[in-house]
């Protein structure tokens, strides 16, 4: 892969300040205070919320406390999207710190899944990667890893170590030369609003003739509704990592450098309002963005 380490460190370490509450039908025997956190957004909600918990729990009996579970104005969180996504989501034009609500009761069945420990999450973790790379490259790269690759690859996210994580990660972008690309782009379309979860069909990086495929023509294929007519005002924002890519970035270099460490590409969508703003964005992205791709990308 071509070596942008500035916007792979840019990307690892996006964060979006946070302000978590607890429910005001929770039970304490004391006024809970609102706690602050800067969250990763290539992380997820219950992998880096342990002192979220430990703080409300010291104002609350044990009996009253069942599992943990945040919302967003009314809306449940789902804990296997990364952060980022879920921000991009629902709370993009959110006057920031991003306002969360904490529950420890009336868990959303219908809505989340359930996640007791770090391990659930390691194991969705873990299935993503596998999926992606069965995409990318027949499963051959991550078959030929050892558990402690496995391993490394969970514990570089968990402890937030970037040149942990990428020591291995390397592996799983890398491809041949003359092939121009992965088999298959691992990418998922998530629209605000909608009750289809998200689009993820097959998608080549090379055209039949050759060519680069570029987001435009992902876009145009999956999601053309996205896509603005000549002549016509833009309807839909589309992000990734908080920031709006050029509908011309080749979707190789896209896919290299913007998954999340599960290695998807994670595209979020919603309808555009008229004046938009991405607070919670990735101003140090998007000057890297245009730095690599400039440098990449002729």
């Amino acid at each position: 892969m071509a070596d942008d380490k500035d916007v792979l460190r840019d990307v690892w370490f996006g964060r979006i300040p946070t302000c978590f509450t607890l429910n005001q039908d929770e039970v304490t025997e004391r006024e809970a205070e609102p706690y602050y956190l800067l969250l990763p957004r290539v992380s997820y909600l219950t992998l880096v919320t342990d002192k979220v918990k430990k703080h409300f729990l010291k104002v609350m009996k044990a009996e009253d406390v069942e599992e943990m579970w945040f919302e967003y104005e009314g809306t449940p969180l789902k804990w296997h999207y990364p952060i980022g996504v879920l921000f991009d989501l629902h709370a993009s034009n959110t006057v920031l710190p991003w306002s969360i609500t904490v529950h420890f009761k009336n868990f959303p069945d219908r809505d989340l899944l359930h996640c007791p420990s770090n391990s659930v999450i390691e194991a969705h973790f873990m299935s993503s990667i596998k999926e992606a790379d069965a995409l990318k490259h027949k499963s051959q790269v991550v078959n030929d890893m050892q558990k402690k690759d496995h391993k490394q690859l969970w514990m570089g996210l968990q402890n937030d170590k970037f040149d942990q994580f990428w020591a291995m990660n390397r592996k799983l972008m890398e491809y041949p030369t003359e092939e121009g690309g992965f088999r298959y782009i691992p990418f998922r379309i998530y629209q605000a609003m909608s009750d289809r979860p998200f689009i993820q069909k097959l998608f080549r990086p090379i055209s039949p003739e050759g060519n680069a495929h570029t987001l435009g023509n992902l876009l145009k294929e999956m999601y053309p509704t996205a896509i603005p007519n000549d002549g016509e005002p833009k309807r839909y924002q589309v992000v990734i990592h908080g920031i709006e890519p050029l509908l011309e970035t080749p979707l190789q270099w896209l896919s290299e450098h913007l998954s999340h460490p599960d290695n998807f590409l994670h595209i979020s969508s919603w309808i555009t309002q008229e004046t938009v703003g991405l607070n919670g964005g990735n101003s140090e992205l998007t000057d890297s963005l245009m730095r690599g791709r400039s440098e990449s990308c002729p």
